[in-house]
Order: C-alpha cells, then structure tokens, then sequence
C-alpha cells in the first residue's frame, strides 16, 4: 500500500515538471522538507565531488603539454588567417584569442573525461529536482515526511487525478474572480460622489462630528488601507458593524442571503420542471400548433417585466380571491409561491426556448441520423443521443441566470416586501454603506462561483469530449 501511494506521488511530482506555478506551489507546501532535503542534497554532493577528478584531469592535461600545445596551435592557425586575409591584428590580440580558445577547449576536455570516468564509475550526475524525485520512491521519505509535507503531498494527491485537479483549477479561478469583484465593487464605491457621513449625520452634522465618524469607521484611511481592510474582513467573516444602525453586517447577510438564495432555487427547479418537457415537446413537433403556442408563451414570459407580474399577482390572488397572501412572511410557506413563479417566469421561458432551439440543432447531427439509421426508434435516440448533449448550453444558460437572478431578486422582493439580500443591497446603496454593500455583493459572487463551478463539473459529466480533454491534460 505504501508503495503504491509512494509510486502515485513520485509520478504527480514527474508530471508536475514543466509546470512552473505548480513547481513553486509544491515548493512552498513543502519548504521544511525541502530545506532539510536540500540540506542533505549539498552533504551528499559534496561527498561526491567532482573537485579532486577535476584536478587530476587538468594536472594530467598540463604535464602532457597539452595545453600549451593547443594554445600553439590556435596561435599558428590565428597568424595564417592574419596573412591569407591580410588583417591588421597585432600578435597580443592573436595570444588573447588563443588562450580563450585553448581554454575552451580544455573545459571541453575535461568534461567529457569526467563524465566517461563517473559513467564507468557508476556515479550518476544529478539536479537536486531528480535527487528528490528519487526520494519519492522509497515508502520510508514518505513515512517520515508525511507530517510536516501534509500539504505538499495532499497537492500531489489532488494533481494525480485529472478530475480532481479540473475542480481544483476552478476552484482557484473562483478565487481569482471574487477577489476581482472585491476590489471593483470597493473601487466604485470608493470613488463614489455620496459621502456616508453627511448621509447618515444629516445636513445640520458639524464638521467635528464628520471626522469623528470617519475615524471611526475608518474612512479617514488611505484607499490601500481601506481596500485591505475590506478584503481581510471577507476572508475572514469579519465584515464590521454597517454605517447605518451599527448592526453585525455578518449577521445581517446570514438572516437576509438564505431567503432570497431559498426563493432563487425554488424558482430555477420550477423553470427546469416546467421548461424542460416543454422545449423538448417543441423541437419533436416544430412548427405545429403546439410548438407556436408554447414558443409565444415564452416569449410573454420574456417580455413580462417582473415588478408589474407581480403587482398583477398581488391584486387578483391577494386582494380579489384572497387565496394567497400579498407579502412575504417565513412563517407561511404559501407567501413563497407568488415570488418563485415572479421570479421564474422569465428563466422557465429562456430555458425553453434554449432547449428547443439546441435540441432542433441536435436532431439535424450526422451522428443522430446514423442511429436513426441503425435501427434505433425516436424514443431511444432521443433520449440516449439528443438530450444529453442539447442540455449543455441548456445548464450554462441556467447558471448565468441563477447569478442574475441572485443580483436581480430586489425588485421582487420590493414588490412582496421580502428582506432579502438584493433589496438589502439596494437600501445600503445610496449612502453608501460600504461593509453592508461590499458583504452583500462578494457573497452573492461566491455562491455564482460556486453554482459555475459545479456547471463545469456537469460539462464534464454530460459530454464525453470534455471528460476525454480533462484526462488528456
């Protein structure tokens, strides 16, 4: 067992050759084994020194007048070019040339008597990159290693497999993208023309009071201090007390971000529920009546701007039948119903449309004509063959609109009086509260993250192509 481990990491660490940010990412995890390997590496080289067959090569070559035998006749060779081209070269720079040139080859000399003197000696040349790989061999390094390179070795793990190292480079591209949006989103606020101090203290607020708020909330900094303070506290859940209402911004985002995340998923697996069956209904049976009363309702959902849909359902639901209640309240899950169907209309008719249109495109492959043609009825060929591989740009159009929907969900939750995320966002904006704001938006940009992440992942499961590029990397 440990030598199948140990045979995994020796060939993770070869394939990581070549690979620089991974080399430096590898040596970093693991600097107190390297430094004690390379330690042992320079002891181990010093034993075998090439110091003393050096000097006995060069002694050897200066007794047999080599050297001044080669420098001689470099020399003679300089003075014949000299006369036969007629240069104006004096006899110090023809010996000057000589010397490097005797030089030259004396290096020549003496290292391919050295390498033919350790070849036959059977001592092997080696980097120290080679030295260590060497090491990875033996299940003995490893065992005495293991603890203080965990996090070199759980790297090499993640890297032997092309899968896992597919989620990993995602993961850190994620990273990347929300340390992006941080920076951005604080920038323009930043820059902003509102000052929250006057905002929150009121016109008749003197200028000590001004500065005092400043100081306090730390608006007084420079930009770098500000922008670093802003991502350390992101990183580390620690987003401060808000401007208005000196209330935990944590804690705030935490009551507010599962309501709006809660009304957003309900509202994409009605859409998946609904518009799947119809896209597909609508590409088997193009241009019939089914498919154009289908395609022209999507298109009414697609055109229906969300808060007048939901004032429409406020007044016949609420307030005419009075089945549903007309705002939101936790404790009563009927009040949910009216903001997913608001909020889902427009994805469950862009979801449609999507699966109608990459599913017709799927049908006309050569690759679905020859099935039909190998005797496979329309069912097994539909579903085997055609939907699989028309869901791909089906699940990118649901990611991105699951992002807008997270972003977009504060006119519906104005209309339903939901205290959600978005509309937190949208209160804080015009002070502007930076800690609500800044918490508000890179959350919502971790869960995108995060929901892109695992559409990378379903790529990979639904499309043997990508699967097959994962492997091959």
């Amino acid at each position: 067992m440990a030598l199948n481990v140990a045979s995994l990491f020796q060939q993770s660490y070869k394939e990581a050759q070549g690979k620089i940010v991974l080399q430096v990412l590898l040596f970093l995890a693991g600097f107190p084994v390297h430094l004690v390997i390379y330690f042992i590496y320079l002891v181990r080289k010093k034993d075998q020194t090439r110091d003393t067959e050096l000097n006995n090569i060069r002694s050897e070559l200066s007794e047999k007048q080599c050297i001044a035998q080669w420098h001689s006749e470099y020399v003679d060779q300089l003075v014949r070019k000299r006369n036969f081209l007629q240069e104006n070269t004096s006899d110090k720079e023809i010996n000057k040339v000589a010397e490097k040139l005797a030089d030259e080859r004396v290096e020549k000399e003496i290292a391919r008597r050295t390498e033919e003197y350790f070849t036959q000696k059977g001592i092997r040349k080696e980097t120290y990159l080679v030295y260590f790989h060497t090491l990875l061999e033996r299940p003995q390094f490893l065992l005495v290693t293991l603890l203080p390179g965990v996090l070199m070795y759980a790297i090499l793990l993640l890297t032997s497999n092309p899968f896992l190292t597919y989620i990993a480079e995602r993961l850190i591209q994620s990273v990347l993208v929300i340390i992006g949006v941080a920076i951005l989103v604080f920038t323009i606020l930043y820059i902003s023309p509102f000052d929250p101090a006057s905002n929150i203290l009121g016109e008749s607020a003197t200028q000590e009071q001004i500065t005092a708020f400043n100081q306090l909330h730390g608006l007084d900094l420079s930009y770098w201090q500000q922008l670093w303070n802003a991502i350390k506290g992101i990183a580390t859940f620690d987003l401060g007390s808000s401007f208005a209402g000196n209330e935990d911004v944590a804690t705030s985002i935490a009551n507010k971000f599962p309501v709006t995340l809660t009304i957003a998923l309900f509202s994409v697996i009605m859409a998946v529920v609904i518009a799947i069956p119809v896209g597909i209904l609508s590409a088997t049976r193009p241009n019939s009546f089914l498919d154009y009363s289908f395609m022209f309702i999507a298109l009414i959902g697609l055109s229906i701007p969300n808060f007048w849909q939901g004032l429409i359902f406020i007044l016949n639901f609420s307030i005419k039948l009075n089945w549903l209640p007309a705002t939101y309240s936790p404790s009563n899950h009927l009040s949910m119903i009216m903001p997913v169907v608001v909020l889902g209309t427009a994805l469950t008719a862009s979801i449609a449309r999507m699966m109608r249109s990459s599913l017709l495109e799927i049908i006309h492959e050569d690759y679905i004509i020859t099935a039909r043609a190998k005797g496979l009825s329309k069912g097994q060929m539909l579903w085997k063959h055609a939907v699989g591989n028309a869901m791909i740009p089906v699940i990118t159009v649901i990611g991105l609109l699951f992002g807008g929907m997270l972003g977009g969900a504060a006119v519906t939750e104005k209309v339903f009086n939901i205290r959600g995320i978005g509309s937190y966002i949208v209160d804080k904006q015009f002070i502007p509260d930076i800690p609500a704001i800044m918490g508000g938006v890179v959350y919502i940009a971790i869960t995108i993250s995060l929901v892109n992440l695992l559409i990378d992942i379903l790529y990979a499961f639904l499309d043997p192509r990508i699967r097959s590029k994962i492997n091959q990397s």
